[in-house]
């Protein structure tokens, strides 16, 4: 009786091709757990898949964030960047920080971000705190 039960388990799984739900230690692993998601994305919401994609969802989250992990940029280059993104000259920056000789001295590294210019940049520019507090 035992043996047929598991026969009938070993074939319930093999016909919903559902996957072994386990932490993702290995690149193999993953890069199976995304196949696998990929072809589950759409499932029905309230299905077997479904629960199935939302946990292999979060398994795969934990793992790219342990394994992938993105360094904030310099906060000059930040500023850089988001002055670049939004067309602004220094000119503009000066407006927001107060005084034109500041943007020469912050882009000349000859002064350093005060907590008075992060809160400006981070408010005006949405640039984010983790990233203007960063050292450089």
């Amino acid at each position: 009786m035992i043996k047929l039960m598991q026969k009938l388990l070993i074939y319930m799984v093999n016909k919903t091709k559902s996957m072994e739900l386990r932490i993702i230690k290995t690149d193999k692993d993953y890069n199976n757990a995304l196949k696998r998601f990929e072809l589950i994305f759409n499932a029905e919401e309230g299905t077997l898949e479904s629960n199935e994609a939302d946990v292999l969802a979060l398994l795969i989250k934990d793992y790219e964030e342990k394994h992938f992990i993105i360094e904030y940029p310099n906060p000059i280059d930040a500023i850089k960047y988001r002055m670049e993104q939004q067309g602004l000259t220094n000119s503009d920056l000066a407006k927001i920080l107060g005084y034109k000789s500041r943007v020469s001295d912050i882009f000349h590294n000859t002064r350093k971000l005060s907590l008075n210019m992060i809160r400006k940049l981070y408010v005006e520019l949405n640039i984010p705190l983790e990233t203007l507090v960063k050292k450089y």
